[in-house]
Formats: structure tokens, C-alpha cells, sequence
């Protein structure tokens, strides 16, 4: 007898092991669980830590809540502007309802990669090439609009979006170096216009100043011969200026033109004698004598 109560005591003792083996399950502190009864959601998502199911009745389907990181493949598309371009990008994102995640598609990381793709060919034919390399921030927010919309109904939020890196031709990007090689050069070219203008300014005032000062100008020659001197050359290098040269080239006449004689200077002729003032003379008026009388 006590050996049938201790037989039936272990089988059950058993079958009670053997049922919480089947029925005892572990959620981790970042899943989630989902049961299906019978294939049926049922009730809440389950919380982590230790919870029941009942075996071969329930299905528990433990969703990551984790943010995923998913590359975008390489998609190749043309600009707005005509550019053929390839573009890959970083997806980020989190499920926020197991139960919509598990009910409402098939799968929700590859729905969201397949979006993620198409999406960045559209934003890739609405764009300039300018604004995907410059302008990204605001491609990047495009994009996250573009897959947060669809992605909410699934249970799946969209973390950020980021464009990775665009790959040019060869052609566009010697194009691009050789524009950016012109415009340095002409910033440079700028760059000494205006530094040989603003010299140039300073030594017109400078030249002012020795102008009404002529011993500024010696002691400026003065000063650059003890410059020369002071690097101790055996030739010594003396400036000549310019006025001298000027003058020294009036003095000296064209070679093979004969000197001419000094011209006399004619004396100045003397000047007329001055009229006698005209008086006003009335005399008596004669008759004039007839023509007969003077025959």
C-alpha cells in the first residue's frame, strides 16, 4: 500500500515537472511576449520575466523591442539635375506594439527594408546633387517622414534615418575638383588685386610725402645702402633716382646731331608814337562858287 502511495506520489511529481518544463517561459527585460491561442491573440503582451503558457494549447512569440540598425543596400538612381548617382543609407528602428508588429505583417524588418529602399530612389529623382551632398539634413528628415508614415501602422516607429555616403562617376568627380581648383584660383587672383592696390595706395602717399619733404628721399637711399651693406657683399649696389636720370637725359644730345650756335635775340622794336589827340575844329562855312563864275 505505501509503496502504490509512493509510486503515484513520483509519477505525479513527475507529470507536474514535466508540464512546468513545458509550460514555464522567460521573457528578457528587452522582448516582449505574444500568445496565440488556438491561433488567436491572447490577452496582453506578456511582460519580461517568468510567465505560463499552456503547453501544446498557447504559442508564445517573443518580439525584440530593441532599435535595429539596418543598411539600405546601394540604390542607383539619376538627380534631378541629371546625375547618375548611387546612394546607400542607415535605417534605425524600434517595435513599439509586439502584437501589431506580429499581426499586421508578415515581416516587419524586411517591409521596412524594402520601404527604406524605395523611398531613397524617389528622395534620390526629387533632388539636386547639390542638396545630397550639402543638404542632408534635410533629405535625412524627408526620408524619415517618407518611412514613419506606413511604419506606424505596423507597430514599428522609425528612429532616424541617415543618407551614408553617395557615390559620383569618375567624370563628375574631375569636374567637380577642376571647378573647385578655378574658384580657389580666382579667390586668389582677387586676393592679390586687392593687396597690390592697397600697396599701391600706400606708395602714392609715400611718394606725396617725399615730395615735400626731398631730404626723406635721401635718408630712404640711405637707409638701403646700410641695408645692402649690412649682408657684407663685395659689390655694393647703389639706387639711382629717377629725376637724375630724366635730367641727364634732356642734357645730353641725339648722337650725330651737331651742336647750333646760340640765336641773337633781336631787340624789341620801340613802340609807335602816340597820335595827337584830335581837337574839334569849326571853322566859317563858305558858299561854294557857282559853275558860270568859275569857267
Amino acid at each position: 500500500m505505501i509503496e502504490d502511495i509512493l509510486l503515484a506520489a513520483a509519477g505525479a511529481a513527475a507529470a507536474l515537472a514535466v508540464y512546468l518544463s513545458a509550460a514555464a517561459r522567460v521573457v528578457k527585460q528587452y522582448e516582449r511576449g505574444v500568445v496565440f491561442r488556438f491561433g488567436r491573440l491572447r490577452g496582453e503582451v506578456r511582460s519580461p520575466g517568468f510567465t505560463m503558457i499552456v503547453p501544446v494549447v498557447d504559442r508564445l512569440h517573443k518580439v525584440n523591442m530593441q532599435i535595429v540598425t539596418m543598411p539600405v543596400p546601394a540604390q542607383e538612381g539619376i538627380t534631378r539635375d541629371n546625375v547618375t548617382v548611387r546612394v546607400d543609407a542607415v535605417v534605425y528602428f524600434k517595435v513599439v506594439d509586439a502584437a501589431e508588429a506580429l499581426v499586421r505583417v508578415e515581416d516587419y524588418k524586411f517591409a521596412v527594408s524594402q520601404m527604406a529602399q524605395t523611398s531613397l530612389r524617389s528622395i534620390i529623382g526629387k533632388s539636386d546633387l547639390d542638396d545630397l551632398l550639402s543638404n542632408r539634413e534635410k533629405l535625412n528628415q524627408g526620408l524619415e517622414l517618407m518611412l514613419d508614415s506606413p511604419a506606424i501602422g505596423w507597430g514599428v516607429q522609425i528612429d532616424r534615418v541617415e543618407i551614408k555616403d553617395v557615390s559620383l562617376p569618375e567624370t563628375m568627380k574631375r569636374s567637380m575638383a577642376r571647378q573647385a581648383e578655378a574658384d580657389r584660383e580666382r579667390r586668389a587672383r582677387l586676393i592679390n588685386a586687392d593687396a597690390e592696390l592697397q600697396a599701391s595706395k600706400k606708395l602714392a602717399e609715400a611718394a606725396h610725402q617725399m615730395a615735400e619733404a626731398p631730404s626723406a628721399l635721401q635718408l630712404r637711399l640711405l637707409q638701403t645702402v646700410m641695408a645692402v651693406a649690412a649682408e657684407k657683399n663685395s659689390t655694393l649696389v647703389l639706387p639711382i633716382p629717377v629725376e637724375l636720370l630724366r635730367f641727364l637725359e634732356r642734357a645730353t644730345p641725339e648722337p650725330g646731331a651737331s651742336p647750333q650756335p646760340p640765336q641773337p635775340v633781336a631787340a624789341p622794336e620801340p613802340p609807335p608814337p602816340p597820335m595827337p589827340p584830335i581837337e574839334d575844329f569849326t571853322g566859317p562855312s563858305v558858299d561854294p562858287a557857282p559853275r558860270d563864275q568859275a569857267a
